[in-house]
């Protein structure tokens, strides 16, 4: 029997049947763009409309958001971290219902959309804590009577472009780390998920108004890519663009903010592995590999897509996540039963469907799953049943992003072959191994194991915390976001040297008399 699932936190976060697709921080435009329906991959129905911002709406909010940065930089930082205290609180007020709302447009879990919505809270108490510490470095000068230090200043205008599988979070990275820095955010959702970040924007509203922020600290721009998206990029007066989304779409941004000196965050394809050694705790492997696997329906950039698996354990380990693959529960997000959500869309489903067929002609077995799954419930063509493939090595489908769940397996001997088989693709986002040996965890964390940015040992690839860094090497675009110092790129660097003297001796010992 089906369960009836309720939509009433759309209420509740006031979804109208049409939105403006642009808003300053309190005030929506009365946008004149093409309407953009959202729907709900769970169930195929439209969830409500969108007005695109046009052109002129686009130009309406970059001016106010430069007016807003003059004002903006001289608020102290403490205070700036007040208000996103302020954000974090209003966002745990709302959080059941604005997770709901990413289940629901987006297709992830209940938990994984709670859990989104959680890491937004936790970004804000991290930015709360950074208002206080944007530290810069003293320095002993060589010259008598001179001291000579670093400061952060404020950048401008940053431009966040989100991807459709973290609807809200990846936002919140961003913006609430740029706001103590000084910064002010013009956001650009995609356009799959636009629901999620109008309904974030109408949840932090109030605080704005609260504290009678100046309009245009915090905008929203949605809008199609010739009148968002590539403006944005070529726009002179945004100095730094935060990106997420595929390698390809991340060569493009890269391109056209590097034509004018421009500075990027990009956060690009992961095609992660998880080595299981001979000595690993099999039952937290075989949990990490699942999750990491079908969470958000392979739809993450931390999805473990590749399974590097020592040969004396390989047939336990197939068999028990056959075992496994088979039992999982397939259905509407927001039922809480449910393990695994639907793709994104029908294109997704092709993508996967394709790749797929490619294992199959390179030499590869499907084991379990691959296929789109059938019945009333599924009517919309959205779901399918996650997919583990045995493969000999990294196939040129292996080392291709197939965003949906598609787990291959592959044999190892060696510690050594092991880790070349994990290096052997373009990109670098997290990885990580699974064993009880210190020699093979030193070793995975060498210089010479994991070239990703992310490195976990008896862990998942997937749910990194937000203290940390988040980001990688190679085709995943070198960006860094979130924790640890990430902060210094959302603002400019500069080097003082005072002289407190009453000569002037020159660095390196010139002399130059007139």
């Amino acid at each position: 029997m089906a369960i009836k699932i309720s939509t009433s936190f759309l209420d509740k976060l006031q979804i109208k049947p049409i939105s403006s697709g642009a808003c300053t921080g309190t005030q929506w435009l009365k946008t004149s763009g093409e309407v953009l329906d959202s729907y709900s991959p769970a169930d195929g129905k439209i969830i409500g409309q969108i007005r695109l911002a046009s052109a002129s709406d686009y130009e309406k909010i970059i001016s106010t958001a430069e007016e807003a940065f003059v004002q903006w930089r001289q608020i102290p930082a403490p205070r700036r971290g007040d208000l996103v205290r302020q954000i974090g609180d209003e966002l745990r007020r709302n959080k059941e219902s604005l997770g709901a709302l990413v289940s629901y447009e987006m297709g992830k879990s209940l938990q994984e959309g709670l859990g989104e919505v959680q890491e937004m809270i936790d970004i804000c108490d991290f930015a709360v804590g950074l208002s206080r510490q944007l530290y810069g470095l003293t320095m002993h000068s060589e010259r008598p009577d001179h001291r000579m230090y670093e400061q952060w200043h404020p950048l401008g205008i940053v431009g966040v472009i989100s991807a459709f599988n973290f609807p809200v979070a990846v936002w919140s990275w961003n913006a609430m780390i740029a706001l103590v820095c000084g910064d002010v955010i013009v956001w650009k959702p995609s356009s799959k998920v636009m629901l999620c970040a109008i309904a974030t924007h109408q949840i932090i509203a109030p605080v704005l108004k609260n504290n009678n922020v100046p309009e245009g600290v915090l905008n929203l721009i949605g809008g199609s890519s010739k009148t968002v998206g590539d403006v944005m990029l070529e726009d002179k007066r945004i100095p730094l663009i935060s990106a997420t989304g595929s390698t390809k779409v991340g060569i493009r941004v890269a391109e056209k903010v590097g034509q004018r000196l421009g500075r990027t965050i990009l956060e690009l394809g992961g095609n992660n592995a998880i080595i299981i050694s001979e000595n690993a705790n099999l039952d937290l492997a075989i949990r990490a590999v699942t999750f990491g696997a079908v969470g958000t329906a392979g739809q993450r950039c931390t999805t473990t897509r590749r399974l590097i698996i020592n040969e004396k354990v390989y047939d336990a380990v197939k068999k028990r996540l056959t075992t496994i693959y088979n039992q999982l529960a397939i259905g509407n997000p927001l039922n809480a039963n449910n393990h695994v959500g639907p793709l994104i869309d029908k294109s997704a489903v092709k993508d996967f469907l394709e790749a797929i067929e490619q294992v199959k002609e390179q030499g590869g077995k499907i084991l379990v799953g691959g296929k789109v799954k059938q019945g009333k419930e599924y009517a919309n063509g959205c779901y399918v049943e996650p997919c583990i493939a045995e493969v000999p090595e990294n196939l040129p489908i292996v080392k291709h992003e197939t965003f949906a769940p598609l787990l291959y397996l592959m044999k190892y001997k060696t510690l050594d072959e092991a880790l070349r088989l994990h290096n052997d693709v373009p990109q670098g986002l997290s990885s990580a191994i699974f064993t009880e040996n210190m020699r093979e965890v030193e070793q995975f964390l060498s210089t010479s194991g994991s070239d990703c940015g992310i490195a976990n040992v008896n862990i998942g690839t997937s749910g990194a915390e937000i203290g940390g860094a988040f980001g990688g090497e190679k085709e995943t675009g070198g960006g860094r976001e979130s924790g640890s110092d990430s902060w210094k790129t959302y603002m400019r660097r500069q080097t003082n040297t005072i002289n407190f003297g009453q000569s002037l001796p020159l660095a390196q010992g010139i002399k130059f008399q007139i």
